[in-house]
């Protein structure tokens, strides 16, 4: 695609968000990840049918409907299987899961995206590690438990700074969300406020609206000039990290399928210090970029043992500041 024109430079100025189409191959981008996670859920069947957890393997069913079958079975979504980054240091232990496998890392570190990415924040691009994958089952066909209600039902109102710690509030970081499968209005793709990323950071609300869930309450911005981001496979929308957004609920047939993924210049704090980030991109020195999954994937584990061992009473410093709560009569 290489890199954005004057006009698309200035609506993204504007409006905090950009949508753009086309902008890598999905057969060679996503459909490898789509494969490899293929062999991530036929893994968690074959270990929940194993534990008496499921009622089959559900050997001959598409992705969609055996994760689908699975979350209705068991009520959890599993996504700490799927996912390429690890929760708070204190959740972390050496069994916790996670998917760190090479058609994800080869998505993180494609050319295409990293050219867009480059045209907001400049040639040293740092892969942030704040970084998700959602997996989203039609809300109809799941049980209403508490858990999928906040792990795949429809996104809260929110700030990607406002995600992060404050050490990185002065970080240039850019979002950049796509989906693996066409998202349609009705699979529930990004809802966004465009211009909202011109004020300050909102308060961010705990047990507003859904206990254990941060939101922004709606009365801190024009929740009527919400506008919904449709996007098909290849391409991306692209988010200023004070643009407001969350997720519309999936009524469609299908699973809505996305990576979630953060960039800021290198040298600049990432928010999760204590999580490894890498040099993507680097026109002053390209040999500092890094190309190799298996050293990506080793830095994670690497990762995972040292959080592990701080929960076991090892006296190792550890930076993961929580966000100092902001204005909470906003809450009220």
């Amino acid at each position: 695609m290489g890199l954005l024109n004057t006009d698309q430079l200035d609506y993204f100025d504007e409006f905090g968000f950009l949508p753009l189409s086309n902008v890598f191959n999905p057969d060679e981008v996503t459909d490898p990840v789509i494969e490899e996670y293929k062999g991530v859920l036929n893994s968690l069947a074959e270990k929940l049918f194993e534990e008496g957890k499921i009622s089959s393997k559900f050997e001959n069913l598409s992705f969609a409907k055996k994760i689908t079958k699975i979350m209705q079975e068991t009520g959890e979504s599993h996504g700490k299987f799927f996912d390429f980054s690890l929760p708070a240091p204190s959740a972390v232990t050496m069994d916790y899961p996670g998917w760190f496998g090479p058609a994800v890392f080869n998505a993180f570190v494609n050319e295409q995206i990293l050219d867009v990415v480059e045209s907001i924040i400049g040639p040293e691009i740092y892969s942030n590690p704040v970084q998700h994958v959602r997996i989203k089952p039609p809300e109809r066909l799941l049980p209403k438990t508490y858990n999928l209600q906040v792990s795949v039902g429809a996104t809260a109102w929110h700030q990607d700074q406002g995600v992060v710690s404050d050490d990185a509030d002065d970080t240039n970081m850019l979002t950049v969300w796509f989906p693996l499968l066409d998202a349609p209005v009705e699979s529930g793709p990004l809802k966004i406020v465009p211009g909202s990323h011109k004020g300050g950071l909102l308060t961010h609300c705990g047990d507003f609206g859904i206990k254990g869930v941060m939101q922004i309450p709606t009365h801190l911005f024009d929740e009527d000039g919400t506008v919904p981001v449709p996007l098909n496979r290849g391409d991306i929308v692209i988010l200023n990290k004070k643009t407001v957004h969350g997720s519309l609920s999936n009524v469609s047939e299908n699973i809505r399928w996305s990576f979630d993924l953060r960039y800021n210049p290198t040298g600049q704090n990432t928010g999760r210090e204590s999580f490894p980030g890498f040099v993507a991109r680097s026109k002053k020195d390209p040999t500092s970029e890094l190309r190799d999954p298996d050293v990506w994937k080793n830095m994670w584990e690497e990762t995972k043992i040292k959080l592990s061992s701080v929960n076991e009473g090892d006296p190792i410093d550890v930076n993961f500041r929580k966000r100092a709560d902001g204005n909470q009569s906003d809450c009220a």
